[in-house]
């Protein structure tokens, strides 16, 4: 019986072989006569031999179908006995122990149970190699099973899980308008086709206009005050400004982005974007265009921290990004970077802290290098000088600016040239921290670090400047510009503290507006909130302050 089973499909093959014959040549029935002797017409003659033809088909399509179902239930009845085998083998597998909670008495008994174990799974791999015997044989009666199995549909499902999942940046597609179409490189990194012009670009159209409107600053002639401007406009674009610090720690930890030093790829900033919008849509209960805003944002940050497009950010980029323009107050913003950089016991080195700073920088680069122009001319060895010399001045007993500005005239100059020679074209790179450090300390604390910051540093003047601006904005004074004549002024206010009554709207000041004949004299007190409160910014002579023309 194993002999013919063995030789079954060379037998299936033989009788396939005589069916296609016979169905080739059928039987010759005798040709019919009518009752008068006549032969058959023609016509007759044909539907006789169809009828022969189609029952001779359908014997052997019956055949055919009989084998071919006899096959399927072999192949049936195998795969339930496997299965009940398979299942029989997990069972014991799930019964296992583990090693180290066996008795060391058992070892060897659980050693034979394993062996045994083994043996029995052979059998199971025979059923499974009887079952592939049995899927061939169909394969030769041209009966083909189907293909699919379970890691051809997991692929699929991954698929589109990828494509069409919460992951995936299929729903940003609606960010854009006809005819523009959002479409995706293969590093993830979205990129943009107008098919009514046949271009594409990296910006999303909506950023394209943002940046032509951001043109219309360059006439700021205040560098610092032109870069806070534009990035005002870039946060309000965004809706930052409604993102409060506490938001974005949380999305921070749900994404794991506590490393800084952790590399993202488009995909995770999509997601910590889509996770940022959803809570500010559901704590403020205001409604947001998630996916124009997730996209305007993350064209943004690719813009300033990977302009190449590589599809890769660190952590740390990310966060620096997404902080300076949320709805904070700076000195907290200060602290919590601070605090991405330093270790457990809240101290960090120079190279951590200019890596901080290196990032913080990349965001006025991006709209140009003209705030950090003055930083490439400063050698270390004047910093140093500088730095020792101003460190003599705070340890000793010196009044404050103000006070000295009308009774130590010489000292106050020596003292406004070190402070803007040192803070406003300092490299961020170079050790200026360690001006503030306690005697024996390698490491800088958070307090030094804030006490850099407040003296508002030039490269890092734009964070509160930003702040400045956002605060003025709302804010009227109950003063007429001496220029322009608009009153009350709106947003900053600037008196001239030589001049009598004379106060400047902020767009007079800015782009550097004068009367006839008349020419602004400094010093300048700028406010940026009702009159009961003066703002600490003082503004030096302009020979100190020479305003930078170029635009960024």
């Amino acid at each position: 019986m194993e002999d013919v089973k063995s030789r079954g499909p060379f037998i299936y093959s033989v009788l396939e072989s005589a069916q296609a014959f016979l169905a080739q040549h059928p039987f010759q029935e005798p040709e019919e006569t009518l009752a008068d002797g006549k032969e058959v017409s023609p016509r007759r003659r044909i539907l006789n031999v169809s009828r022969s033809v189609w029952k001779q088909a359908n014997v052997a399509s019956d055949l055919h179908m009989e084998m071919t179902l006899e096959r399927l239930l072999q192949i049936q009845a195998a795969m339930e006995e496997l299965a009940v085998a398979l299942e029989q083998a997990e069972g014991v597998r799930a019964a296992w122990e583990p090693v180290g909670d066996l008795f060391i008495d058992s070892l060897q008994d659980h050693i034979d149970a394993t062996k045994l174990f083994k043996e029995e799974l052979t059998q199971v791999k025979e059923g499974m190699k009887h079952i592939n015997d049995l899927a061939h044989q169909l394969a030769i009666s041209d009966v083909h099973l189907s293909m699919a199995s379970i890691e051809e549909r997991l692929k699929q499902l991954q698929d589109a899980h990828r494509d069409f999942g919460p992951g995936s940046q299929h729903f940003l597609s609606s960010s854009v308008q006809i005819p523009w179409e959002r479409a995706i490189s293969p590093n993830k990194v979205p990129y943009y086709i107008n098919h009514q012009a046949q271009t594409t670009c990296w910006d999303h159209p909506k950023m394209t206009e943002l940046y032509q409107a951001l043109a219309d600053m360059n006439n700021i002639k205040f560098s610092a005050y032109r870069t806070a401007m534009k990035l005002r406009k870039v946060q309000k674009a965004l809706r930052l400004d409604l993102v409060a610090l506490t938001s974005l720690v949380d999305v921070f930890r749900e994404q794991e982005l506590q490393q800084g030093e952790h590399v993202m790829d488009v995909v995770e900033m999509i997601h910590g974007l889509t996770s940022l919008y959803e809570k500010l849509e559901e704590e403020r209960s205001i409604l947001v265009n998630i996916p124009l805003c997730v996209d305007m944002c993350l064209n943004w940050l690719l813009n300033v921290y990977d302009s190449a497009r590589n599809g890769k950010m660190r952590a740390l980029s990310f966060k620096m990004g997404l902080v300076s323009l949320c709805n904070a107050d700076v000195q907290e913003k200060y602290k919590y970077l601070f605090r991405q950089v330093s270790g457990a016991g809240g101290l960090t080195d120079q190279r951590h802290l200019s890596l901080l700073l290196h990032e913080a920088i990349q965001i006025p680069r991006q709209l140009g290098k003209s705030l950090l122009s003055g930083a490439a001319t400063w050698s270390p060895a004047s910093a140093a000088a500088s730095a020792s010399l101003l460190d003599h001045l705070w340890r000793g007993s010196t009044p404050s600016p103000v006070i000295t500005l009308y009774f130590v005239p010489t000292l106050l100059l020596v003292y406004i040239w070190i402070v803007y020679s040192l803070l406003h074209f300092f490299p961020p790179s170079l050790p200026i921290f360690f001006i503030f450090q306690a005697p024996g300390k390698p490491a800088i604390e958070v307090s030094h670090f804030l006490e850099w910051m407040s003296l508002e540093p030039q490269s890092m003047v734009w964070l509160p400047v930003l702040h400045r601006v956002a605060a003025a904005e709302s804010t009227k004074h109950q003063a007429k510009c001496y220029v322009c004549k608009q009153c009350p002024i709106k947003g900053f206010r600037y008196r001239s503290l030589k001049q009598f009554n004379v106060d400047i709207c902020q767009t007079c000041f800015l782009t550097g507006r004068t009367t006839k004949g008349k020419k602004l004299h400094y010093p300048i007190m700028e406010y940026y909130t009702p009159v009961s409160f003066v703002s600490p910014n003082f503004l030096p002579p302009p020979p100190l302050t020479t305003p930078n023309p170029s635009p960024p």
